[in-house]
């Protein structure tokens, strides 16, 4: 039988292979890098153009530094308030940050300065002692470094202390009740709580007050101070607003006798444990400070403390109070480092009065104090020696099991061969 070979032709297969990258143009690849650069440094500084409708919000701009006074820089919107001060400076520098459409707003710089009837005097605060019912008068300069006119509202309120102990005036919406609802700005018909002034560009404009102490006034300090804040146009109602402020401090003293004392409240302590269990731990001490005295003071604070039996005893010095006002409290906290957990740790807390600045105060300071205790107890020692324990028992029950299974085997090959010869 022939057998006549037959050739079948096989389909070829066709492997696609991808391709290699596609390389644009010299002039693309260099204004695609253009492109990606720009908008990089767009994102970064916010120059991207706001979308039709959406909310731009102003820049708040703190204040520079000049001569005198006391600078307060707050910007106000909907979801909240944000506040700085400065002592020492009396510059305002403030400008809305307008939307892409629009022109840039113009800039308005302005300072507020102690003065006489003359102008400013180079005083850094106002100082007046008034007998209960007498009165001294005063003046402000408020200056327009600007370009443009620029209209202020002058108005005076009670001074405070922030929580970073910087001094502070209480904000525009809060009435005075102390120092600063006893000042008068003007003269005659038009002087009253508040005085608005418009100033041309690069000008001045100096304003009297009048300090009338009530007769019965208490003797010592009501700090106050005079601010001017950028006025809003009359029947502006939009939701978001900007408000920056500048003033000058007035330490105003009603003579009488003064009773400088401190207290010392709301002593918590509290053990805070390493996270070695062979390194000891530290105590943290908050407290407050509080004037119930007349007169403004600082405070330096130390903690004493002693382990069980008085073991480990030393001393530590928590950050100065610079000045707590009559009335009102500043809080602290020190913290004790090298506490070991074992027991009961007790200590004191003493706060020394200190006299501020160029007051003067002819009376002895007192040193206040209190007591604090805490329980130091080693619960992360003792959870690690649980862990310990619990590892070393699992071991030695591993173990037996292990001595079991081994034994057991034993007596099986015992018992078969004790079997084969029976």
């Amino acid at each position: 039988m022939n057998v006549t070979p037959r050739l079948t032709a096989r389909p070829r297969r066709l492997t696609a292979r991808p391709a290699g990258p596609v390389r644009l143009p010299a002039p693309a690849r260099v204004a695609r890098t253009a492109g990606a650069a720009a908008l990089v440094g767009a994102l970064l500084t916010g120059a991207l153009a706001a979308p039709a409708g959406a909310l731009v919000l102003p820049a708040l701009t703190p204040g520079s530094h000049a001569a005198t006074g006391t600078v307060a820089g707050t910007g106000a919107a909907p979801s909240g308030t944000a506040t700085s001060t400065v002592d020492g400076a009396a510059t305002a520098d403030s400008a809305a940050a307008p939307a892409s459409d629009e022109p840039p707003a113009a800039r308005t710089t302005w300072a507020v300065e102690p003065a006489t009837a003359e102008g400013p005097d180079g005083r850094v605060s106002y100082r007046v002692t008034v007998d209960p019912g007498g009165q001294a008068v005063e003046h402000v300069t408020v200056t327009n470094f600007s370009d443009h006119p620029a209209t202020f509202d002058v108005y005076a309120s009670d001074g405070v202390v922030t929580a970073d102990g910087q001094f502070d005036l209480l904000s525009a919406g809060t009435a005075p009740s102390d120092g600063g609802s006893w000042i008068t700005l003007g003269e005659g018909e038009t002087a009253g709580p508040s005085q608005r002034v418009e100033i041309a560009a690069e000008s001045s404009a100096t304003i009297p007050f009048t300090v009338a102490v009530p007769a019965d006034a208490t003797p010592g300090d009501h700090p106050a101070g005079v601010v001017a804040a950028l006025a809003r146009a009359e029947g502006d109602g939009s939701s978001v607003t900007f408000d920056t402020r500048v003033g000058a401090r007035l330490h105003l003293r009603v003579a009488g006798d003064l009773a400088p004392a401190l207290a010392l409240t709301d002593v918590r302590a509290t053990y805070e444990p390493s996270w070695n269990p062979f390194a000891p731990g530290s105590v943290r001490v908050e407290y407050s400070v509080a004037n119930e005295g007349n007169v403004r003071l600082g405070a330096d604070t130390q903690a004493a403390v002693a382990g069980l039996f008085g073991w480990n005893a030393r001393e530590v010095v928590a950050p100065a109070q610079r000045e707590v006002l009559p009335g009102q409290d500043a809080g602290g906290a020190v913290v004790i480092d090298g506490v070991w957990p074992l027991g009961k740790v007790s200590g004191d807390l003493t706060t020394t009065p200190l006299v501020v600045g160029d007051d003067v105060v002819e009376v002895t300071l007192t040193p206040t104090a209190a007591t604090y205790g805490a329980w130091a107890l080693p619960w992360v020692q003792l959870g690690s020696l649980l862990v310990l324990v619990g590892v070393v028992l699992a071991a030695v029950r591993a173990r037996r099991r292990r001595e079991a299974r081994t034994q057991a085997r034993i007596d099986a090959a015992v018992a078969a061969r004790a079997a084969q010869r029976a």
